[in-house]
């Protein structure tokens, strides 16, 4: 939603940064993901700010390889799916973080694992049927950027268990209404 709303300006922006970045588009999606490991590492040792910090990070990756690919004409079947792929385990990887400190109990961190992966996983579906499913609440974006904000803010509260769970709650909550609401949009669009 929040994704495909800035999505122009953003690419225009991140165009002009792509064309003059020498990497190869994969390179930097795995650099991305491993990024999105060191955040899960630092919320395992109880850095809110730091994980938060570095999920930026793996925001910026996630922007400029897609950057690189389009503005230099680099954009590849092979590329879409590792940048995918690489999202689920980066996704995954932050929330076993969170759980690892002890701010959410593992099965509150499991569902909100699964709704991640969900969330994608019926887009994938829908878009193997012809359907365009970037609908929802939730998109990958807003999830990550609800994990920032909760993480900021339970910091600035002495590093709140109570506000990392909310955050985790609501983040499992929007995940399972957004597949709900693709769900109910393939529904509407698929022709049987």
């Amino acid at each position: 939603m929040l994704n495909d709303r800035l999505r122009p300006q953003t690419n225009n922006i991140t165009g002009q940064i792509g064309k003059h970045i020498p990497l190869n588009p994969n390179i930097v999606t795995l650099i991305g993901l491993f990024i999105s490991f060191f955040a899960g590492v630092l919320f395992a040792s109880d850095n809110l700010i730091g994980g938060a910090i570095f999920i930026l990070l793996s925001g910026v990756c996630d922007m400029i390889d897609g950057a690189i690919a389009r503005s230099q004409n680099r954009r590849t079947k092979f590329g879409g799916f590792l940048d995918s792929t690489c999202d689920r385990f980066a996704d995954a990887a932050i929330i076993i973080g969170i759980i690892y400190s002890g701010y959410v109990n593992p099965i509150l961190g499991a569902l909100a694992i699964h709704a991640s992966i969900t969330v994608s996983y019926v887009r994938a579906r829908a878009e193997s049927e012809g359907i365009t499913c970037s609908v929802g609440i939730a998109e990958r974006a807003e999830r990550l950027l609800i994990i920032v904000v909760g993480s900021i803010i339970a910091a600035l509260m002495g590093g709140s268990h109570n506000i990392m769970f909310l955050t985790i709650a609501l983040l499992t909550i929007l995940s399972y209404i957004t597949v709900f609401q693709r769900i109910y949009h393939v529904l509407e669009n698929l022709e049987d």
